[in-house]
């Protein structure tokens, strides 16, 4: 495994732009609008002749940065605005949580779930699970998938509806529910999955105050995702935005639990490409494992 390590990005962003990173932001375009966001890997000089730093729509301040935590705007955006990936649209918004409904970095898993799915020539059924807003699910349903859609946020369930609708294709299965307790009760029913995705929190609540802790869960959340696998799983793909050690943490985790089928396991970083000096940044740790 040591050897398969993947940096992961894309290079067909259209509507989003990382256009200069440094001091500890990242400066971004979301189709017409210019924000900052903090990015603490930074630790690099920011390139101030770069007229945008200067002209930006909008700031996000971590409390780490000496100020109160949230936006500061140019002009409240209310609603939220139309952005696409390959055809897929979706909605944006600046949250109260820095970021704006989705990750840009994700779009690398977006290519891959689609095109695994497509180029297997049997029906797939596809587990989303913290699903956030649902644009992964999306893809592999435009892939032609049966799409079972998680997460606990009744909040962002309903932005995944949206942006169901705002992509113009149908066939979510969508779940408010904590994603264990839902896990438990598909293994009960016999239910069975070919590919799955999860992006697990830090720390989280279900719908009924249920606590997830990641460093005290992850294992569990593993042995219970092996059990509603199918006998020929196609991929699982594990994200962690929570996890600070290396990849291979995550990779070595998800190896174990599938040391009994037939595949490979990679570790590696989601990664943006920088515009001002084309380097690769990483946002992300992940493992893949891959039939």
């Amino acid at each position: 495994m040591e050897n398969n390590i993947k940096i992961l990005y894309s290079k067909d962003w259209v509507d989003y732009e990382l256009i200069d990173t440094g001091e500890g932001e990242k400066l971004e375009r979301f189709g017409k609008y210019v924000f900052v966001r903090p990015y603490e890997g930074a630790v690099w000089p920011k390139d101030n002749s770069i007229k945008e730093w200067n002209n930006i729509d909008g700031k996000f301040w971590s409390s780490k940065q000496g100020a109160k935590s949230g936006w500061k705007m140019k002009e409240e955006i209310k609603d939220k605005f139309e952005l696409s990936y390959k055809g897929i649209k979706f909605l944006a918004l600046p949250t109260p949580f820095r970021h704006l409904g989705f990750f840009p970095e994700q779009a690398s898993h977006w290519d891959f779930i689609e095109e695994k799915i497509k180029n297997t020539k049997r029906p797939i059924k596809f587990l989303n699970l913290f699903g956030y807003t649902g644009i992964a699910s999306l893809f592999a349903l435009r892939a032609g998938a049966d799409v079972t859609h998680v997460d606990a946020s009744k909040q962002s369930l309903s932005w995944a509806k949206e942006n169901e609708k705002a992509s113009g294709i149908t066939g979510l299965r969508i779940i408010p529910d904590d994603v264990l307790k839902f896990l438990e009760k598909e293994i009960k029913r016999g239910e069975k999955y070919d590919a799955i995705i999860m992006d697990p929190p830090k720390f989280g609540r279900g719908p009924k105050g249920e606590t997830w802790k990641i460093e005290e869960m992850l294992p569990e959340l593993l042995e219970k995702v092996k059990k509603v696998l199918s006998k020929e799983p196609l991929f699982i793909i594990l994200n962690s935005y929570a996890i600070d050690s290396s990849s291979l943490s995550l990779a070595h985790a998800l190896a174990d639990t599938m040391k009994n089928f037939k595949g490979q396991t990679s570790a590696g970083e989601l990664c943006i490409l920088e515009k001002s000096k084309g380097r690769v940044i990483p946002l992300s740790n992940v493992a893949i494992w891959e039939n």
